[in-house]
C-alpha cells in the first residue's frame, strides 16, 4: 500500500485543522481497501474559544451517514472533550443514552450525529485519530491464529483489542486496557475483526501511521501466498434465469428490487470454486458489513426457489435461536452466488446495488485469501446478530424514509435520446425507477449520467441488436417490468399515388414492426416483472388522418392493432397493454424554431397560436405526455388495458 498523501494541497491548508482533517478523510476514503460506503471514521480535537470567552477542546468527529471520501467540514460533529472524558468513566451507558448525551455535549445543534465511536476517539490523547477497517488487516485476523499473527507482524507496540461491540463498551474496554499504558509507545490498535485505529499529533503521520500497518499485512498475505484469486473466463449467461432469480428474491423482500450481475473474471472464479458454499456461510468481512449485506449470500443450484427457501429458513432460525425481543427484519438476501456465472447483488436502488456489490467484491478476496491462512474465520453468530440488529445501525437505514411509487422497479423506453422518449426515461426515474434507455443515436451513451439510467446504444429494426440490448438490461438491473415502445419516424409526406416504395417500407420497419419484435423479445421478461405493463406511444394520425401521410398513418393504425391484440393476449398474464395518441408535441428535434415559424405563417398565425390551436387552447410538452404515459404504467391504470387515449388538447377531428 503506498501513500497518496500530496504535500503540496496539505500545505495550502496548513494551519487550519478542521481543513486538513476534512483533507487527510479524503485521502483515506478514497482507498477502497482502507474504508467503504460510509465504513470508519475520523476525528480532529481543536481548541476554541466559547460565547463566554472560556477557552474549551472540541472534538470534531466524523458524523452519521457522512462517508470519509467526500465529506466536508459540515460533516463533523463538534463535541465538547470535557462531556466526553466524563462519559468513558461511567460505569455502563445504554446506546440511546449515548447517543443522547454526545448530542447535548455538541456546540453546533445543526450538526450530525457524532459517529458511535465519539468517546472512543475522545479518550485518545491526540490530535489526529483515523480509524479503518482495512481489508489485509481484517483479513489476518478472521483466520485461524489471528491474534498471534497479528503479535508476529507489528510486536509489542501495538495494541490488540478482542472483538467487542462498537460504541461505549468498546470505548470503555479500551479505557480500561490503557491504564498506566505509554501512549506514545504505541504504533496503533488493531481491533480483531473490526479494524485499524492510528494516531498523531500531526495529520500526514496519523495518515501515514495507517498506510504502515496496512503495507505490512499486505506484504505478510503476499509472503504467506494468500494471492488474489485468478479470473476464469466468463460463460453464456441466463438472463431469464437472472429475471426468475430477481422476481423470487424480490417476493421474500415484500417489493421489487433490482438485481445486477458481477461477471466480472474473478466473480466467476469465485463462483467456480467447489467449497464455495461452506467457505460464503461464515460470515461477513467486518461486522458493520452486516448491516449492509446479511450475515452470508445465498448460493444458487439448480433449483432457485428451492435454496431461496433454505435460505429463508435458515435466517428465521437464526433469528429465534438469538433474538431478545427484537422485531425480524426481511429474509431476503442481499448478494448471491451463481455458480459458473459470477455473483448478484440485490437492492432497491442503483446506489445500493453499487455499496453490496463493492463489499461482496472485496468480501470474495478477503475470503479467498484467508483460505491460504488455513480458513476464513468470522465473527460468531450470536456477535453478529447482535450487530445486525442493533438498534443504532438499525436506525441508519431507516433514515432512507418512504420510497417512491415505482421504487424497484425496471423499465424499458425506446427512442430515448430526444423529445418524448427522453421526458419518459426522466419521469420514470423521478418516481424511483430505473431504465433501460434505447436509441440508435450516439449521444444516447452520454445524455443520461445518473446511474438509474443505461444508454444503450441499438437499432430497433435490428432484432439482434434488441435482442443483446434487452439481456444487457437484465444483467444490469434484473428484469423488466415495464415497455414504452415509443421509437418512430414522420417520413416524407407523399401521396398514394406518388409513393416511394422505400419510404413505406422503412415506415413499416420503424413503425410497426419494429415494436413487434420488441415486444416479442420482452414477454417472456414482463412475465416475471412486477404489475407488468406496457405503452405504446401512437399518434392523432390514428383516430383522424390526414391526406400526404399514409406511409405514417397506416403504420401507426397497425401499432394500434397490435397493441390491442396484445391487450387481449397478455391480459392472462398479468401484462397490461395500453396505447396514447399525442398530437402537435412541438418541443421535439423535427420542431425547430424556423420549422414553427414557417408552419405558423402558412396558417396565418403567431407561432404561440399554432402551437395551442386546440380545444383547450394549451399546449402539449413532451413531458405532458411523458406523464400520461407513466400513468398507464402505474396504479391510476391498474386495472385498465387496451385504452387509447388521446393527448392533444382536444381535436374535433378526433372527438
Amino acid at each position: 500500500m503506498k501513500s497518496n498523501w500530496n504535500n503540496t494541497e496539505a500545505k495550502k491548508i496548513k494551519g487550519d485543522l478542521l481543513k486538513l482533517r476534512v483533507y487527510s478523510s479524503n485521502v483515506l476514503g478514497r482507498d477502497e481497501d482502507l474504508v467503504m460506503h460510509g465504513g470508519g471514521n475520523t476525528s480532529v480535537k481543536i481548541k476554541e474559544t466559547n460565547i463566554f470567552g472560556e477557552e474549551e477542546e472540541i472534538l470534531y468527529v466524523k458524523g452519521s451517514g457522512w462517508s470519509l471520501d467526500t465529506i466536508k467540514a459540515e460533516g463533523f460533529a463538534p463535541v465538547k472533550m470535557s462531556a466526553l472524558k466524563k462519559l468513558v468513566k461511567l460505569p455502563e451507558l445504554s446506546d440511546i443514552d449515548m447517543v443522547k448525551y454526545q448530542r447535548m455535549a455538541m456546540t453546533n445543534p445543526n450538526a450530525p450525529n457524532p459517529s458511535v465511536e465519539t468517546i472512543l476517539h475522545g479518550l485518545i490523547p491526540y490530535t489526529f485519530v483515523d480509524h479503518t477497517h482495512a481489508d489485509a488487516v481484517v483479513v489476518i485476523t478472521n483466520s485461524p491464529n489471528g491474534k498471534k499473527r497479528i503479535q508476529e507482524i507489528y510486536g509489542k507496540n501495538m495494541l490488540i483489542i478482542p472483538y467487542v461491540m462498537p460504541g461505549f463498551i468498546l470505548a470503555k474496554t479500551i479505557y480500561e486496557m490503557t491504564q498506566g499504558i505509554d501512549w506514545d509507545s504505541l504504533d496503533g490498535m488493531i481491533l480483531m475483526n473490526h479494524g485499524v485505529f492510528t494516531f498523531d499529533h500531526d495529520a500526514k503521520k496519523a495518515y501515514e501511521k495507517m498506510i504502515d500497518i496496512v503495507d505490512k499485512a499486505e506484504k505478510y498475505l503476499k509472503k504467506q501466498g494468500a494471492k488474489a484469486i485468478k479470473g476464469a473466463k466468463k460463460g453464456k449467461v441466463d438472463t431469464l434465469r437472472l429475471a426468475t432469480i430477481r422476481q423470487q428474491v424480490s417476493n421474500v423482500w415484500g417489493k421489487p428490487v433490482l438485481s445486477k450481475l458481477d461477471n466480472a473474471a474473478a466473480s466467476v472464479a469465485f463462483s467456480n470454486l467447489s467449497d464455495v458454499k461452506k467457505i460464503t456461510n461464515r460470515g461477513p468481512l467486518t461486522p458493520d458489513h452486516i448491516i449492509r449485506t446479511k450475515r452470508t449470500p445465498v448460493v444458487f443450484g439448480k433449483d432457485s426457489q428451492k435454496d431461496l427457501d433454505k435460505y429463508v429458513q435458515e435466517y428465521i432460525a437464526y433469528f429465534d435461536k438469538y433474538n431478545k425481543g427484537e422485531q425480524l427484519l426481511d429474509q431476503a438476501p442481499r448478494w448471491a452466488v451463481l455458480p459458473n456465472t459470477g455473483t448478484l447483488s440485490f437492492g432497491p436502488s442503483p446506489k445500493h446495488l453499487t455499496i453490496i456489490e463493492d463489499i461482496a467484491r472485496h468480501t470474495k478476496k478477503a475470503i479467498h485469501q484467508a483460505e491460504h491462512l488455513g480458513g476464513w474465520k468470522a465473527l460468531s453468530k450470536p456477535d453478529l446478530f447482535e450487530m445486525e440488529y442493533w438498534s443504532l445501525e438499525q436506525a441508519k437505514l431507516a433514515k432512507a424514509g418512504k420510497p417512491k411509487a415505482m421504487a424497484g422497479k425496471i423499465a424499458i423506453v425506446t427512442g430515448a435520446a430526444s423529445g418524448i422518449g427522453k421526458a419518459c426515461v426522466e419521469s420514470l426515474v423521478a418516481q424511483g425507477a430505473v431504465v433501460a434507455a434505447f436509441d440508435i443515436d450516439n449521444k444516447i451513451n452520454s445524455c443520461f449520467p445518473q446511474k438509474e439510467v443505461l444508454g444503450v446504444k441499438c437499432d430497433v429494426t435490428n432484432s439482434k441488436q434488441m435482442e443483446k440490448a434487452i439481456e444487457q438490461t437484465v444483467a444490469h438491473f434484473g428484469g423488466i417490468d415495464m415497455l414504452i415502445s415509443n421509437a418512430g419516424i414522420f417520413p416524407k409526406s407523399a401521396k398514394i399515388a406518388d409513393m416511394d416504395a422505400k419510404n413505406w417500407q422503412r415506415s413499416m420497419d420503424i413503425n410497426v414492426t419494429s415494436h413487434q419484435q420488441l415486444l416479442q423479445l420482452c414477454v417472456p421478461y414482463l412475465e416475471l416483472g412486477f404489475d407488468p405493463a406496457v405503452v405504446f406511444i401512437v399518434s392523432k394520425n390514428v383516430p383522424a388522418p390526414g391526406p400526404g401521410a399514409s406511409a405514417y398513418s397506416v403504420a401507426k393504425a397497425g401499432l394500434t392493432q397490435l397493441g390491442r391484440i396484445a391487450a387481449m393476449e397478455l391480459g392472462e398474464k398479468g401484462i397490461r397493454v395500453n396505447m396514447m395518441h399525442p398530437n402537435a408535441v412541438f418541443d421535439t428535434g423535427i420542431w425547430t424554431k424556423e420549422v414553427l415559424e414557417s408552419r405558423a405563417k402558412h396558417y396565418g398565425m403567431t407561432v404561440e397560436e399554432y402551437k395551442t390551436n386546440n380545444i383547450l387552447k394549451t399546449e402539449i410538452t413532451s413531458h405532458d405526455v411523458a406523464d400520461l404515459a407513466i400513468a398507464m404504467l402505474g396504479k391510476t391504470f391498474g386495472k385498465i388495458t387496451g385504452a387509447q387515449v388521446p393527448i392533444d388538447g382536444g381535436n374535433e377531428r378526433v372527438i
